[in-house]
């Protein structure tokens, strides 16, 4: 009888401790260290059971070669049927590889795969595999009839067992395979709880060596954190080709889907979709949708063009500022971190004479889009001064460019695409960084460009 092993697995990154701690001697994080009880051993017979249904072709012995003898064949991709989701995959599901795409329970991550899947087995031919460990067939079911998909011939699977998924997808050789979702999967080499540290590392090991061993291309869903990350050991992250996660307030229709990790595209790609009746809608031009404001011009309100992956894309960002009765006044930020709010009013102070000491400041990106770029420094510092002067911004006036701390106006990536951009949705005048001025005049549009923030300045109050 194999003999009992207690052992603390932290559950940020998946190091172990024969005691607990309050902190990981490994990530430092606290209060992460979650009690598991294993085996001493796992069984030689039981892993070669397991190899030998998955019928893996990685039991061969790797050979050593050359760089220059080794082929650099193009990878094969599917496409989904989806092209915002095909975007942010970077042209589509590469074979043999596995993506993870986590996101907020209701957000719509079953539905976006389970119409993924449908159009991929009706438009391309192919042989999808749904596995769910959380719902039954029939939920499902009744899911595709809302969808007005229950006629595509997609296979379905109810199992939370690691390695009977494996036999299953060894017997039926599927070219796509959806995992919904890892943290409900178990593994027989373990004794804990499925959900645990160990049973997803484990549990999700298997699965991936099955993808790359057999050229099956996989789909994982993870939970996420109540901070918003994937829930789970950061491995979980390093094991796989892509990591997605799908944002957006389930009290609102639109969703963005965003790419953090790719191995086969672009690292911060965005898609964007709308929820209706019959599923998720791409959305092509959805900077038609965050700029969709009142008709006359309001102070605090400026919009600017931010880059995401390879997609300029128009925002409005708002800003509200006012006297504050707290000695300490709030700095309150939603789309933007809080920190570079704090550092870009001390710039605006510093170089541009204009203190917020006694405001309360409030930013906000409409549209729940994140500000992941600096371009947006000066919008930011715009849509502030409008607020506190309380002096309107012309609504055909689009403005960008990072603010460094010595108030200079530095330029951003594709800042001529972005002026173009503008220009096709109607914006007459631009506020821009001097090393961003087009070199030729753009039809249409009127562009400023500026140096330091006193220019900006200067601009924005006497223009």
């Amino acid at each position: 009888m194999a003999k009992v092993k207690r052992v603390y697995s932290c559950k940020e990154c998946g190091g172990q401790t024969p005691q607990w701690a309050g902190r990981c001697g490994d990530c430092g994080a606290w209060n992460s260290l979650e009690e598991e009880v294993q085996t001493a051993s796992t069984t030689t017979s039981q892993a070669a059971t397991i190899s030998r249904h998955a019928g893996y072709a990685g039991e061969q012995k790797a050979q050593v070669q050359a760089l220059s003898e080794v082929t650099s064949e193009k990878a094969v991709r599917w496409t989904t049927g989806l092209p915002e989701l095909d975007r942010v995959l970077g042209g589509g599901l590469v074979t043999g590889s596995v993506v993870l795409i986590g996101g907020d329970p209701g957000i719509g991550k079953s539905t976006l795969l389970l119409q993924a899947m449908a159009m991929m087995a009706k438009s391309s031919g192919i042989s999808p595999l749904y596995i769910s460990g959380e719902e039954s067939l029939q939920q499902i079911r009744l899911r595709a009839e809302r969808l007005q998909l229950e006629k595509v011939p997609l296979d379905l699977l109810a199992e939370t067992h690691a390695e009977q998924m494996v036999a299953t997808a060894a017997k039926l050789k599927p070219q796509v395979m959806v995992i919904d979702s890892i943290q409900t999967v178990f593994t027989e080499l373990l004794q804990s709880a499925p959900g645990t540290v160990a049973q997803v590392r484990e549990s999700a090991a298997q699965l991936v060596r099955f993808a790359k061993s057999s050229g099956t291309t996989m789909v994982l869903v993870g939970h996420v954190t109540k901070q918003g990350a994937l829930a789970g050991p950061r491995v979980l992250e390093h094991m796989v080709d892509t990591v997605l996660y799908f944002e957006g307030d389930s009290s609102t229709r639109f969703r963005i889907l965003r790419a953090v990790k790719n191995r086969f595209g672009a690292v911060n790609e965005l898609g964007v979709f709308g929820m209706t009746e019959l599923g998720l809608k791409e959305v092509s031009n959805p900077s038609a949708i965050f700029l969709s404001r009142g008709d006359d011009a309001l102070s605090g309100s400026v919009v600017t063009v931010i880059r995401e992956g390879s997609r300029p894309m128009l925002v409005e960002v708002q800003a509200l500022v006012d006297d504050s009765p707290l000695g300490n006044p709030r700095r309150v930020s939603v789309g933007l971190d809080q920190n570079r709010l704090a550092m870009l009013l001390a710039i605006l102070h510093r170089h541009g004479g204009i203190t917020c000491s006694d405001q309360d400041v409030f930013i906000n990106v409409v549209g729940g889009v994140k500000l992941s770029e600096t371009g947006a420094d000066l919008a930011v510092l715009a849509a502030v001064l409008s607020s506190l002067r309380n002096k309107p911004i012309r609504r055909d006036l689009i403005i960008f460019g990072e603010v460094g701390l010595t108030g200079e106006i530095r330029p951003v990536q594709a800042g001529e695409e972005r002026i173009h951009d503008a220009a096709k949705h109607g914006f007459k005048q631009a506020i821009v960084p001097t090393a961003n001025a087009p070199r030729k005049a753009i039809k249409g549009i009127k562009v400023t460009a500026v140096q330091h923030l006193s220019e900006a300045i200067d601009t924005l109050i006497n223009g």
